[in-house]
């Protein structure tokens, strides 16, 4: 019943317009472009659809052609922002004129709300009945909890990645569907790619972020890190995965480590590397949920600008910046942020994860539990949300 419940919804959906749905998607970093190509994967299988947009690799190999080069906004912070402010605007209003020009039948924007929620206001101020969809519920729980307000302005219908995150964009006035987190989804590494890291000494896994600003910020701390815990682990290993627009950036600030690093672009090198790491040093952000459905125990450590620092930590609402910590209601993850983020302390914490890996576990089971780990697949909840949001729409 559940089946062709759904099927007479797309049906129901493409029956209230002619030829195939099209939908303008916008991704803004790396993290956004394996949503985006998830869920563009997920329509492509229960209905016919074209896109149009930004896209990063992964979303331009399911189909789409991007408007300019994703890693244009793979900014952050307000003081990282500044620099690029003006060519940033530009293409803020490239983009809005692109999808009001694009004849879709909705906007997806994916993450990067600073751009993606510009672009949703200039086209909302154009055309009020023009639907438009957020994937990644902005983290209002942890911090200036009245975004959920100013988002319902531009928002019709949010994808939320956390399982607590629904009723905060509901209170708005925004219809908000928990769709899983991809992670859960992620391929596991064979035995092959897992064999690949066998060494006899601990294997490190450096993550300093995949954009340019975090990794200039973060790699000589990590440096300094990988040199005391040299001085402990005389055949210490270390791989450092990363992605395109960084990899020069990452080989050049890492040449001088005490330990080089096998610095890794191959997807599948990268799947072994984290089911093979004994610990990992990373920066803030999602990776943490990677680590944890690999079982790999971990320590965070990340610095920005002492602005947006200041400004964040003046509006914190949580005790912690670790989705695992979140999401499992546990404060296991050590981690060092602003002036905490410094060899001297993180280094001692890595040693302690080294000597008790069995420590993060329950929390890094709980958390994968929690996020869908044994469900359907987040792409597909993400493309059935998207589809039930579109034949709504029209009724409201």
């Amino acid at each position: 019943m559940l089946v062709a419940g759904f099927a007479a919804l797309v049906a129901g959906v493409a029956a209230a317009k002619s030829g195939p749905l099209k939908l303008f998607l916008i991704a803004g970093e790396p993290s956004g472009d394996r949503l985006g190509a998830a869920l563009m994967a997920g329509l492509k299988t229960l209905t016919d659809v074209r896109f149009a947009g930004v896209a990063g690799p992964l979303m331009q190999a399911e189909g789409m052609v991007s408007l300019f080069p994703m890693e244009e906004l793979s900014v952050m912070g307000i003081a990282e922002v500044v620099p690029k402010y003006f060519h940033l605007k530009r293409r803020i209003r490239e983009t809005a004129e692109a999808v009001l020009a694009s004849g879709a039948d909705a906007l997806v924007t994916i993450d990067s709300p600073d751009f993606c929620l510009r672009v949703a206001a200039i086209v909302k101020a154009a055309r009020p009945d023009f639907h438009t969809i957020h994937y990644v519920a902005p983290s209002v729980w942890a911090w200036r909890p009245g975004r959920a307000a100013k988002i319902a302005r531009v928002i019709d219908h949010v994808l939320a990645l956390l399982p607590f995150e629904p009723p905060y964009m509901t209170a708005s006035g925004m219809t908000c569907d928990f769709v899983g987190h991809p992670v859960v989804a992620e391929p596991v590494a064979s035995e092959a790619e897992r064999a690949a890291f066998t060494g006899t000494g601990p294997l490190l896994l450096a993550l300093p972020g995949s954009r340019r600003g975090e990794v200039a910020r973060l790699a000589p701390v990590f440096g300094a890190v990988v040199a005391r815990l040299k001085g402990q682990h005389r055949d210490l290993r270390v791989a450092l995965p990363t992605v395109r627009g960084v990899s020069d950036l990452v080989r050049e600030l890492t040449s001088g480590w005490a330990v080089r690093p096998q610095i890794i672009e191959d997807p599948a090198a990268k799947r072994g590397a984290f089911a093979a790491a004994d610990v990992a040093l990373a920066a803030s952000g999602t990776v943490s949920l990677e680590l944890a459905a690999n079982g790999c125990p971990m320590v965070i450590a990340y610095d920005m600008h002492p602005l947006t620092l200041w400004l964040m930590r003046r509006a914190a609402l949580v005790d912690t910046v670790t989705l695992v910590n979140l999401v499992s209601e546990t404060r296991v993850v050590p981690e060092f942020i602003g002036p905490d983020c410094r060899a001297e302390n993180i280094a001692p914490a890595l040693e302690a994860a080294l000597a008790a890996p069995s420590a993060q576990e329950d929390a890094m089971r709980l958390t994968m539990e929690r996020l869908g780990r044994g469900g359907e697949p987040p792409g597909i909840r993400a493309a059935r949300s998207v589809l039930q949001s579109l034949q709504a729409w029209p009724r409201r």
